[in-house]
């Protein structure tokens, strides 16, 4: 299978600085999964990751004319957007629960459960675990590469010597499976 181009991203955050939607969209095509699977491995939770990775694309949408291709590549300007956006949000949620135990202190007289909190995170890993072992290594390898390695789907492909429908067909019966696995009741509403 032929590598497909590389698009030209420092064209791209050009003429996205300049309000070119076609050219944010082509940008967010070609990096979005990337930039995902970044913003994922610092917050880990997919759906605040997902939250992050569409404020990092606000964020290009508004300061893509800042871009310089003479201080680094466009891949690493916006790596370096997600990364901070991540870290950021980190540092919010912990400042979040910080409030909160302050709170509960204040008004309880007892400190936010830490303990039950992190008995209940150990718990939902646990389970994340016992899910992804429930899948096929075909299916474990397509979600792990696409989803903790930033990989699009045709790259997934490539790198796995299998047709594109194929890669998307593991994908979509693995997430089915670990939605089942995770949320038994999901089963019942589909």
């Amino acid at each position: 299978m032929a590598p497909t181009a590389e698009p030209d991203l420092a064209r791209l955050l050009q003429q996205t600085g300049n309000g070119d939607e076609a050219s944010f969209t082509e940008l967010y095509r070609s990096t979005s999964a990337r930039v995902f699977g970044l913003v994922r491995r610092i917050v880990v939770d997919p759906a605040i990751s997902e939250e992050v990775t569409q404020e990092v694309f606000l964020q290009v949408w508004n300061k893509a004319g800042e871009f310089s291709p003479h201080l680094g590549s466009p891949m690493a300007w916006l790596m370096t957007l997600a990364h901070r956006r991540a870290v950021d949000r980190i540092r919010s949620e912990q400042a979040h629960r910080d409030r909160l135990n302050r709170w509960s202190e204040t008004e309880t007289g007892t400190p936010f459960d830490e303990v039950t909190e992190s008995v209940m995170a150990r718990d939902e890993s646990l389970a994340v675990r016992a899910a992804f072992s429930a899948l096929t290594d075909k299916q474990r390898q397509a979600i792990e590469m696409a989803y903790y390695r930033g990989l699009t789907y045709a790259q997934v492909a490539e790198a796995l010597e299998a047709p594109l429908g194929t890669v998307k067909a593991r994908i979509r019966d693995g997430l089915g499976r670990l939605r089942s696995a995770l949320d038994p009741d999901s089963s019942l509403a589909s």
